[in-house]
């Protein structure tokens, strides 16, 4: 154990190292990218892998318009803008290429030549959508992995670093602790060493997904991918299609990097920063903001749910420091395997209950202060209800109001029912979500909270994990909604809070000194 609590063991294993990055597009990445620019100054540089598009064919043109631009480097360019770009044009390099294809679809030559750039490799990207069609989420979650092993084989067993998901534990309940996941329901061989065998599985998903392409097209041939990818997770004991390909993606990095230095990272339900680079930074609206967003604009008012059930929220500044904490690690000790989950399940438990009731407080005494969120002030309560329960309602309901369209129909009102919508809404709703209100398990962090006490003290407060440090009425009150209101809706403003890490930079650079 290194026992020098002044020295950040983080900052002195990332400086000078080249690390590249996938999904910078996305919130976790943002965040992430963020943090190593205004707190690792001497890291070598940052490869970032961009996927153009139509808008920006590019990678440099795709950073510049929808990475740089992002509000999650205000911080930077109102402090340091001569720092911040100097920065993006000396140590970002942006690599125009697709995970998906072989070699990230570069050249050959230039796939050798990146790997020779490296010294790591942090993916996050992925298909989080929860009912994408089975085989692309085969694509970006599972195959996609295969150019990861090939660019750390090539690269001289470099250290990667997979963010994954809590919930790869599908529909296991408990006490769930940061090791492998065997499947609850499907009979996949196990390897001694721990994995799971998934070649075959993947080839038989693989055969399904043909045999619905030969069959539909169209819209009809995304529905059928989507239900195909639905009933593969459940019949083997997951929720969705994106956790049952984050947990094949698990499976064949276990297995093709034994003996290389690997670290699987899940988080957990992320959602808006807790501190930096400011309070409540979000970008879109994620798991249980939905909810929230369809009860504020009034459309849902009960939702299954289980009131005492533990939820399992973790702010995404606390993932952007578990992925920098276990990249030094690896550096520091490479060749060896770690599970961590990022979460707040067992340290902080926050029920169903006390978060719908810490929101609805809020929305009933602020609500004015929340001007793209509520329309007005919420006239009803949010009530979650038995699974059970609420699938009888709705049906009763969907009967009744059924008949009652009809009726208005033949009478020559030709508008749908406004009832009918907002219930359509709150099933659609339940179809998606209603597995993460009704949890039945725990999730712990045993392993990470232990990885930061051995980076030291310093560490714990430049890099922080712990989720206990979390006062969830104050932060679901007043920096979620806030950072909803501000960053996630359409129309937005000036932050409310003044970022708590205006050290951050010089601390950092003194550190590296």
């Amino acid at each position: 154990m290194d026992t020098s609590q002044d020295v950040s063991q983080t900052l002195k294993f990332l400086k000078g190292k080249h690390i590249l990055i996938t999904g910078t597009t996305g919130f976790v990445g943002k965040v992430m990218l963020e943090k190593i620019m205004r707190t690792v100054p001497d890291i070598g540089g940052v490869y970032l892998l961009i996927r153009g598009t139509r808008k920006h064919a590019n990678a440099g043109s795709r950073f510049a318009n929808e990475i740089a631009s992002s509000s999650v480097f205000e911080f930077l360019k109102l402090n340091a803008p001569d720092y911040f770009n100097d920065f993006c044009h000396n140590k970002i390099h942006c690599i125009s290429g697709e995970i998906t294809e072989q070699q990230f679809g570069l050249p050959r030559i230039e796939f050798r030549d990146l790997a020779e750039k490296i010294d790591a490799v942090v993916n996050c990207a992925a298909s989080v959508n929860f009912r994408e069609e089975l085989d692309r989420a085969l694509a970006i979650n599972t195959h996609s992995l295969r150019n990861i092993v090939e660019l750390s084989d090539l690269a001289g067993n470099i250290p990667v670093i997979q963010v994954s998901t809590c919930y790869v534990n599908g529909f296991k309940q408990g006490h769930i602790h940061e090791s492998i996941v065997a499947p609850t329901n499907a009979n996949i061989p196990r390897h001694k060493e721990g994995y799971f065998e998934v070649g075959s599985l993947i080839e038989e998903l693989e055969l399904k997904i043909a045999q619905v392409q030969q069959k539909f097209e169209g819209k009809e041939l995304k529905r059928q991918l989507i239900d195909l990818g639905i009933r593969e997770a459940n019949a083997c004991g997951w929720n969705d299609t994106y956790t049952f390909t984050k947990w094949l993606g698990e499976q064949l990095l276990l297995k093709s990097l034994r003996g290389y230095s690997l670290t699987l990272l899940r988080p957990s339900i992320v959602e808006s920063t807790l501190r930096e680079p400011s309070p409540g930074w979000i970008e879109g609206v994620k798991v249980a903001d939905a909810i929230l967003l369809a009860y504020a604009k009034e459309k849902v008012t009960f939702f299954p749910g289980k009131r005492s059930g533990v939820i399992d929220v973790i702010p995404a500044d606390l993932v952007s420091n578990s992925i920098l904490l276990s990249l030094a690690e690896q550096f520091k000790n490479p060749g060896h395997h770690h599970i961590y989950q990022c979460c707040s399940g067992s340290a902080n438990p926050l029920t169903l209950g006390t978060f719908i009731d810490h929101l609805m407080a809020e929305a009933k005494e602020n609500h004015a202060s929340y001007d793209k969120l509520f329309l007005r002030r919420p006239r009803k309560p949010f009530i979650a209800v038995n699974k059970r329960l609420f699938s009888a309602v709705t049906l009763c309901l969907s009967l009744a109001l059924t008949v009652i369209s009809q009726t208005m129909m033949k009478l020559g009102f030709k508008r749908g029912l406004k009832a009918q919508r907002n219930l359509d809404a709150a099933m659609a709703l339940s179809t998606i979500f209603s597995f993460y209100t009704e949890p039945n398990y725990i999730f712990h962090n045993n392993k990470l909270l232990d990885l930061a006490k051995r980076m030291g003290k310093t560490d714990q407060q430049l890099f922080p994990v712990d989720s206990s440090a979390i006062n969830w009425e104050t932060y679901l009150r007043k920096i979620h909604m806030a950072g909803l209101n501000c960053y996630a809706l359409k129309g937005r403003k000036q932050s409310p809070f003044k970022p708590k890490s205006s050290t951050a930079i010089s601390t950092a650079q003194k550190q590296a000194a």
